[in-house]
């Protein structure tokens, strides 16, 4: 599977407002759920939202009421709005999505490249 970020993050000010979104191509037997995670320097790679095909979501309580993630299934592409910004919110922002490729492959964690937010207070 192969990813790219349509429209990236970038340095924006506190209270301020990015959308993230990461396309992928290549054919997806099934998709179990797509993610956004962020890991900010000396910490550890932590899970900021996830949303299944069906539009089950969940997110990290520090982002709960700021973020909202969504997924397209026609082109499989998952988007990440993200209102009122903090510099806590600072990170590299990567893209994931757990998937079957074909139907007698296991299921596997697939990851972007990640794009950088900065919010500056």
């Amino acid at each position: 599977l192969m990813f790219s970020c349509r429209r990236g993050g970038g340095l924006v000010q506190a209270w301020g407002f990015l959308r993230l979104s990461c396309a992928t191509s290549g054919s997806i037997f099934r998709v179990n759920n797509w993610g956004w995670y962020r890991q900010a320097p000396g910490k550890q790679r932590e899970l900021v939202a996830t949303v299944t095909p069906g539009g089950a979501t969940s997110y990290a309580d520090s982002v709960k009421d700021r973020f909202t993630i969504s997924g397209d299934n026609t082109d499989n592409t998952v988007y990440l709005q993200m209102n009122t910004l903090k510099p806590e919110d600072t990170g590299l922002y990567l893209c994931n999505i757990n998937a079957r490729k074909d139907w007698y492959r296991r299921d596997v964690d697939y990851w972007g490249k990640g794009t950088q937010v900065t919010v500056s207070s």
